[in-house]
């Protein structure tokens, strides 16, 4: 049964964290002049825990962090550009998906850096999973995301059983 079927659907919009800012500094730079992908994935789960807090309404842990892609380098007086939004929830969990762009210092010149899906686990306060509001999709871009979601977690529960049954036959050897 979806526990989260009492709870009144929500929009993304109700949670999304768009356009946040981080003006990156020499001190965000590898050896190769470029951000630390470490630096950047740290930011984008923080803003991903915020869009999550914000859609269950309450604490939520990251539970995972799926298909992390960096398409491209930041560099030195780039200002990164954090953009985060549910994509599904189901009974206790949801994904979470980030977009990372970067802009030149000027203003010019914005590019897409990292892309991302997290999933997140609404906790109770006793630190046991709780039901969260189911996602309602308004947009196209917004259903598209939704279906995808699904088949990323469809994908990540096949892959824990595969796991589950490989480990479980080499215990027997």
């Amino acid at each position: 049964m979806n526990q989260s079927l009492a709870l009144p659907a929500r929009p993304v919009s109700f949670s999304a964290v768009r356009e946040q800012v981080y003006m990156v500094f020499p001190n965000d730079l590898n050896a190769n002049d470029t951000v630390f992908g470490g630096l950047i994935m740290a930011q984008m789960d923080r803003f991903a825990a915020v869009v999550a807090d914000r859609h269950a309404g309450g604490v939520c842990v990251t539970a995972s962090v799926d298909a992390v892609h960096f398409v491209a380098p930041a560099r030195r007086g780039d200002v990164l550009i954090f953009n985060s939004s549910v994509n599904r929830a189901w009974n206790t969990s949801m994904e979470v998906g980030v977009k990372v762009d970067a802009q030149s210092y000027d203003g010019c010149n914005r590019r897409h850096i990292l892309s991302a899906y997290l999933t997140f686990v609404a906790l109770d306060g006793a630190g046991k999973p709780r039901p969260v509001a189911p996602l309602q999709p308004e947009t196209a871009v917004e259903k598209l995301r939704y279906e995808e979601a699904q088949l990323r977690r469809e994908n990540r529960l096949a892959h824990a059983e595969n796991i589950r049954v490989l480990r479980s036959g080499s215990e027997r050897g």
